[in-house]
């Protein structure tokens, strides 16, 4: 009787097209496939590009006034009408985007790092530094926001600087609270602990494990700040606590347009509708880096 041979064993062959996908690129994938997320970037792009290039898109100069032309209704010459000093809407909502846009991602900026750093500090040391970051952020976050920012550009004085400043204040504890608990989650894993026993510093533990760990949710959150950082700005600057004429601030627009809703509607619908869209297109973009982002949301 014949022995049969042992055949020699070979590990799998993966097929040949099929390679190994980074977490980043198929959450571009699964964002690409959102149909209301791509709608929310054109948006978001369209707004960037009239920013940076308001000076070649505004047919007019956003101070030039002409007296004879005032609350015009919208024509060739001025696609949005004009306002009670002759001055030309189109080219005032134009440039109100690089306010509305600048106010925006600065007070985002501004609160993410400083929530971030609390956040991390909070999550990772723990104990009675916890308990006193956390505190601060429940009485920040037992004030209504706008109502917060208003006391805030009321010490401060009305000025669009000073609106920026209240308006990332006030996001604090948002992105402070968020950060603090998914430290919480982080440091328990085994990579950290393994960081902690071959003697690696805090500092580097937090800055190079813990938050890049962590900023999935950050990008999400900070989509979405930006929308509600421009209706905020719009809102000071509605009640003359933000920007000062003759900036082209969308909410400050409507504030000079409100007399006139009768006699010339034009002059608060195109930066409203602005306001609308800019706001929609954040709205429409930070959902669907959640749903990219977040596992619990994938199929």
């Amino acid at each position: 009787m014949e022995l049969s041979t042992q055949k020699d064993i070979q590990p799998p062959i993966l097929p040949a097209d099929e390679k190994v996908v980074s977490p980043w690129m198929e959450a571009w994938r699964s964002f690409r496939k959102n149909k209301l997320a791509l709608i929310g970037s054109i948006i978001v792009l369209f707004f960037i590009l009239l920013a940076v290039f308001a000076p070649v898109i505004a047919p007019q100069g956003i101070n030039e006034q002409m007296l004879s032309k005032r609350l015009q209704a919208p024509s060739s010459e001025h696609w949005f009408g004009t306002d009670d000093f002759g001055r030309d809407i189109f080219s005032r909502v134009i440039y109100g985007a690089r306010i509305s846009l600048w106010v925006g991602f600065l007070a985002v900026m501004g609160s993410i790092v400083v929530g971030c750093l609390l956040g991390v500090v909070a999550g990772y040391y723990g104990k009675w530094v916890d308990a006193i970051i956390s505190r601060v952020f429940d009485i920040m976050l037992a004030f209504p926001s706008i109502l917060l920012a208003i006391a805030i550009v009321a010490v401060l004085g009305p000025s669009l600087r000073n609106a920026l400043i209240a308006i990332a204040v006030i996001n604090i504890p948002n992105f402070g609270r968020l950060i603090r608990s998914r430290v919480l989650s982080v440091k328990q894993e085994e990579y950290i602990m393994a960081a902690k026993a071959v003697g690696m510093s805090n500092s580097r533990i937090l800055f190079k494990h813990v938050l890049p760990n962590s900023m999935a949710p950050i990008i999400v959150q900070g989509t979405l700040a930006i929308a509600t950082a421009i209706i905020e700005a719009a809102a000071l600057g509605f009640l003359g606590l933000g920007a000062e004429a003759p900036n082209p601030e969308w909410g400050k627009m409507l504030a000079d347009a409100k007399a006139y809703l009768v006699q010339a509607p034009w002059t608060m619908i195109f930066p409203g509708l602005a306001i609308m869209l800019t706001v929609l297109g954040f709205n429409l973009m930070g959902d669907g880096l959640r749903d990219a982002l977040d596992p619990r949301m994938k199929n």
